[in-house]
């Protein structure tokens, strides 16, 4: 019993406790307005506890292993997720005129949700082994490390996770000293090739971008998504309706309200001060990560604190814009607030590479 005590004792002193209660906090919020959006569903409710549960022992485990041992997980987790896309692509299940997920008899698996994960640490490992002699050649290895999942997941299609995936490779060569001539030649050239890109975009992807300049075009087809969300969130007002008492949300006007459109349920019920409070929480543990990042002592340690990071934030800014009407719907869920497992798992995982890295840098320098 001692030897189980001193076991958790020194595995929660890898927990930087900052960020845990803002976690917490996000996670308390996310369960209140999980309930009322599933309309008090036991099993929705059940459900959403148990992932809480288990994504927040992967935190802590992924807290305990030091940032070396994680710079070398990421080659081999890279290649295993490489070839799982490859595996999508050819064997794998379509749903809705997408092939993103692999059958594994017991459940069927979306070996995206892993790049989210893997590529980061592939890059920063990289990196970090060729810090002393950085060219540019190794900048263009790390593009085309970043070119297969993107162009792979874009196959699918799956717009945007290869986006978010993308904007998670870019930040890593960015911080990584991307030339600055480089980014505005990159820019310039992902401008001039607008017109090619919209040419060779889904017909339902296109529609998307329309519906999103004029959502009253299809107002029982395409927009309705925008138009109910935007409604509840006008609704809200200034303090909101109150918990459970949104009527957008209770009578089911809401569409997907506790997954990728849970933030409408929120504004609805908290009104403009709720959403206020919200963003200052995700910014909160944004910061957190990022002093954390300036303070890591290794080249790996500030790219991949730096980069989740900026990828909470990324996360955060198309689901709200999503829902808010100003970005197109990509089905991206809100962090640490929509119902589902991979996501709450695949997040909290970098919640707990950040406090492997800020715990061991204090280890190191004690």
């Amino acid at each position: 019993m001692p030897r189980t005590s001193h076991w958790i004792i020194r595995s929660l002193s890898h927990v930087d406790v900052i960020l845990l209660v803002l976690v917490l906090l996000l996670l308390g919020i996310s369960l209140a307005v999980v309930t009322s959006a599933s309309g008090e569903s036991p099993a929705r409710i059940t459900g959403h506890l148990v992932n809480i549960a288990l994504a927040l022992g992967v935190m802590v485990v992924m807290a305990n292993v030091p940032p070396h041992l994680l710079s070398k997980v990421g080659p081999p987790l890279y290649a295993v997720g490489i070839v799982l896309l490859v595996g999508v692509a050819l064997f794998g299940e379509i749903r809705n005129g997408a092939r993103r997920w692999l059958d594994l008899g017991f459940m069927a698996f979306q070996p995206s949700e892993l790049l989210k994960l893997a590529l980061p640490l592939m890059l920063a490992w990289y990196f970090q082994r060729n810090e002393g002699g950085l060219r540019t050649k190794h900048f263009f290895v790390a593009g085309a490390l970043l070119a297969m999942p993107f162009l792979l997941i874009l196959r699918q299609p799956d717009l945007g996770t290869a986006l978010l995936i993308g904007a998670s490779g870019f930040y890593l060569l960015f911080f990584a000293g991307l030339p600055w001539k480089v980014i505005v030649g990159g820019g310039a050239l992902g401008a001039a090739s607008l017109p090619v890109v919209w040419g060779l975009m889904h017909d339902y992807q296109r529609q998307r971008i329309l519906t999103l300049l004029d959502p009253s075009s299809d107002p029982l087809g395409a927009g309705y998504h925008i138009i109910q969300s935007t409604i509840a969130i006008g609704s809200g007002g200034l303090f909101g309706k109150g918990w459970m008492q949104g009527t957008q949300n209770q009578l089911d006007f809401i569409p997907e309200r506790t997954t990728d459109f849970i933030y409408a349920v929120f504004g609805e019920e908290f009104g403009y001060v709720g959403a206020v409070l919200l963003v200052a929480l995700y910014l909160a543990v944004v910061a957190r990560g990022l002093l954390i990042a300036a303070r890591a002592p290794t080249l790996f340690g500030r790219l991949m604190a730096a980069t989740v990071s900026l990828n909470l934030f990324t996360y955060v800014f198309v689901n709200m814009g999503m829902v808010s009407g100003i970005l197109p719907v990509v089905g991206v869920p809100l962090p640490l607030m929509s119902y589902g497992g991979t996501a709450l798992l695949t997040l909290l995982l970098g919640i707990g590479i950040l406090m492997s890295v800020a715990t061991h840098r204090q280890l190191n320098k004690s």
